[in-house]
């Protein structure tokens, strides 16, 4: 009986079927086969080596360039984006509460309202409803910011109407006009207030998210670097074991392209982050600090006028001091501690000149609240109402205290406002160009890397 053979498989291939031509090898095995052959030899060696060494510069400047792009962009959104809407929503807050403690102001000097206090409460509505809708239009997806928008603007045209529905009763000499004014005043602080802070809360919790990822350091970015630069060494080294030859230009040139890219990127990111370190702490530390010092004076002032117009109808927890009294005296020491804190924040003379105007007028304001509540405790509302809203014969007032010290907190904002920006922008001045001359220097680079690889093979031929 004859014995059939079947022929063996070729090397790296696979058999046919019986009778049939050799089978052919999977074009990766093939492709690992040339490789390895190629490896045996010194001109295949270096061929991989060059391929290898410029996919790793050219790694490097895709993280960079990927990396900072993350950091750029969180910088331009603190200074462009987080930081106003934080900004509009610590605005909005200060737009209600002056409002509420100015319609007080107005309902104590009777039913004829001074005209430049109407103009204010206006003024501060439509600020505050501004401000709301651009709030809406550009604040990110955020579940919690945008309830809280829309809580505020359902709320404030509810505010307004009983505003003038207690205007209206007080200009018909009815003492309903009171009750009407505690209740918009409840309805401001019990909701509308609240929801503005939380907004306020929100929005600066996302300005910091992104101060501290535009803060945050390129690690990949500076591990890939060095790497590339281990890599090049390597390679430069090994050319010169084998040729005695110092310098390999293409490698030179590779090699100064890459330390450029990663000393660049280490310098730059170094002095953003610095300067958006002193953003942070000299300008956002300091505007938290005055914002919560100028809400605490609006809300004093706001108690301080409530305390004349409830004429104790309403009752503390305690059951037997007067809420807006008590309510005065907690925001004139939330007031003084958020003074001390902002005097010891600021950091120059033209941030602590208005802090120290504002200290005195809180110090004057003390007194002339004293003063009128006195004569309220004696049963002269007249005299006490004189003193707290002012008149031709009461020109040194608890609100001209009050006034000024409202006049020295807003330009203490003001002040800290522009030294933020100042900072925040030197920060993203710092990263400017660096991606793009990332990209361009390492792209150059990996070329120069394939060159001086490339002389180094003509030698073979």
């Amino acid at each position: 009986m004859a014995i059939t053979t079947r022929a063996p498989a070729p090397p790296g291939g696979h058999a046919g079927p019986p009778g049939g031509p050799p089978g052919r090898g999977t074009a990766w095995a093939e492709g690992v086969e040339r490789l390895r052959a190629a490896a045996t030899t010194e001109p295949g060696r270096l061929r991989i080596v060059g391929a290898a060494v410029a996919a790793l510069i050219l790694c490097f400047g895709t993280v960079g360039v990927w990396e900072m792009s993350g950091r750029v962009g969180a910088a331009e959104d603190v200074v462009g984006r987080s930081q106003p809407l934080s900004a509009d929503a610590a605005s909005i807050y200060r737009s209600l509460a002056d409002a509420d403690t100015t319609s007080s102001n107005g309902f104590l000097a009777g039913g004829q309202e001074p005209r430049e206090v109407r103009q204010r409460y206006e003024k501060d509505i439509a600020n505050a409803s501004k401000l709301l809708v651009s709030a809406a239009a550009n604040t990110r997806v955020d579940e919690e910011s945008r309830a809280q928008i829309s809580l505020l603007s359902e709320g404030l045209p509810r505010y307004t109407g009983l505003i003038e529905q207690a205007r209206a009763t007080n200009r018909q000499g009815l003492p309903l006009g009171g009750a009407y004014l505690r209740y918009a005043n409840e309805q401001m602080t019990t909701q509308l207030l609240p929801a503005a802070q939380r907004l306020y809360e929100a929005e600066t919790r996302r300005l910091y998210t992104d101060h501290d990822e535009a803060r945050s350091w390129p690690l990949a970015s500076i591990g890939t670097g060095l790497l590339a630069l281990t890599a090049l060494a390597w390679v430069q080294r090994r050319n010169y074991r084998r040729t005695n030859r110092v310098f390999n230009h293409g490698l030179v040139a590779a090699t100064a392209a890459s330390l450029v890219v990663l000393l660049w990127l280490v310098v730059g990111h170094t002095v953003a982050r610095a300067d958006l370190s002193r953003a942070r702490a000299d300008g956002q530390e300091s505007l938290k600090v005055l914002n919560d010092a100028r809400i605490a004076s609006l809300q004093a002032r706001a108690g301080e006028n409530l305390t004349l117009i409830a004429r104790g109808a309403v009752l503390a927890e305690d059951k037997k001091s007067d809420k807006y009294d008590v309510d005065f005296t907690h925001n004139m020491k939330q007031l003084d501690t958020g003074l001390a804190a902002a005097l010891r924040l600021a950091d120059d003379q033209a941030g602590r000149d208005p802090l120290s105007r504002a200290a005195a007028g809180v110090e004057q304001w003390k007194t002339r609240h004293a003063a009128a509540r006195e004569s309220d405790l004696k049963g002269d509302y007249a005299a006490a109402r004189d003193q707290v809203v002012g008149n031709g014969a009461h020109k040194e007032s608890s609100g001209a205290a009050f006034d000024t010290v409202d006049a020295s907190l807003a330009q203490a904002v003001a002040h800290e406002q522009r030294e933020f920006t100042r900072a925040a922008r030197d920060g993203l001045g710092a990263l400017d160009g660096l991606m793009t001359g990332a990209a361009v220097l390492a792209a150059l680079g990996a070329a120069a890397a394939l060159l001086g690889v490339g002389r180094r093979l003509s030698e073979y031929r």
